[in-house]
């Protein structure tokens, strides 16, 4: 059960991704030869307004068709036709839907389950954070250079800087005092600590879902970022990194450890799942890489600069580039996840 949940979860936010491409291309009076649910043989099929859309037998993904990779035409609906800011608007439109179904989800998933408030609910003795003077109901502001809207925030800095010194800004009655934190180091759990425990959720009204909702999002693009950073420093290596078969494996060992709590465990595990999938493909969609989205938008912002075309043969040749090495790193990631499961 959990396999097929993680084949509809990724195939949907790959649908909305490309939904986005659809609608704004529509907006701009470009024309769409063809939008697809699924991969592979065609099950059905129906032409409306000069768009065919089709349906797949494989559940996965889907694919929105506009001409942005063939040649120019005379047609006025013709992609490469419309101005630059205009085709500028269409690809970037798959990524932020991406980023705009993160924040639907979201909303709906703290609506839910509430939303972990950065308040020190212990301060553990004998960690920096309670030499520092911190305390039960202090609110945590900042940590470094990075503001702090949620709990995990703090988790996730201390665990992408393990052992580093950083300034903490904490609220105190009002007050606001900056300390010196150094990590402590956990002999048992083996992982160095500022000894800061986040308490329950707090229920969140509809003005408060809309505001931590942003928060989340705002959570898993910088999680998703400072994880490139970390790959591009070689913190990381490539065999950390997880493909489609990592994510199915994710998913289903959630859904078997969510499943005897309950359908509301699940869903909102589920959701929280959907929101990190959907936040990291706008992100990685926007990285500045041939075949990518963000590849596509570095060669259209040259053109607005330039105010001329790039030949259509050069930019070709650089996609396809761009492609062939994207496939190689998807068989190196999906060839480690398949030998993580073996072992």
């Amino acid at each position: 059960m959990g396999i097929i949940i993680a084949i509809l979860l990724f195939s949907f936010i790959v649908i909305f991704h490309e939904m986005g491409h659809f609608l704004i291309a529509k907006a701009n009076g470009i024309e769409v030869e063809e939008f697809a649910l699924g991969m592979g043989p065609l099950l059905f099929s129906k032409e409306y307004k000069g768009t065919r859309y089709c349906l797949r037998l494989l559940p996965i993904g889907g694919a929105c068709m506009m001409g942005e990779d063939d040649e120019a035409t005379g047609s006025e609906g013709n992609f490469h036709s419309k101005s630059v800011w205009a085709r500028i608007a269409v690809i970037a439109g798959g990524p932020v839907f991406n980023f705009i179904l993160a924040f639907i989800l979201s909303v709906i998933l703290i609506a839910m389950v509430g939303y972990d408030q950065p308040v020190a609910e212990q301060v553990e003795n004998g960690y920096p954070a309670a030499e520092a003077g911190i305390q039960p109901g202090d609110r945590i502001v900042r940590i470094g250079n990075k503001k702090i809207n949620i709990f995990r925030e703090i988790s996730t800095y201390n665990q992408f800087h393990q052992g580093e010194t950083v300034d903490v800004t904490y609220e105190h009655n009002g007050e606001k005092y900056t300390v010196t934190l150094t990590p402590k180091y956990d002999e048992e759990n083996q992982y160095y600590r500022l000894g800061i425990s986040r308490g329950a959720n707090e229920k969140a009204g509809f003005f408060k879902s809309l505001q931590y909702g942003m928060y989340e999002v705002k959570y898993w693009i910088c999680t998703t970022v400072s994880s490139l950073k970390m790959l591009i420093m070689r913190q990381v290596g490539i065999d950390q990194m997880s493909g489609p078969v990592g994510i199915v494996g994710v998913v289903d060992e959630t859904y078997q450890a969510s499943s005897q709590y309950g359908v509301l465990t699940v869903i909102a595990s589920m959701l929280n799942i959907a929101i990190l999938l959907s936040a990291n493909l706008g992100v990685m969609n926007l990285l500045p890489i041939p075949a990518l989205d963000g590849g596509r938008l570095v060669f259209l912002f040259v053109e607005a600069i330039r105010r001329k075309k790039i030949p259509p043969e050069k930019e070709g040749y650089v996609h396809l580039i761009g492609f062939a090495l994207l496939m190689a790193l998807m068989v190196v990631v999906m060839f480690n996840d398949i030998r993580k499961l073996i072992m």
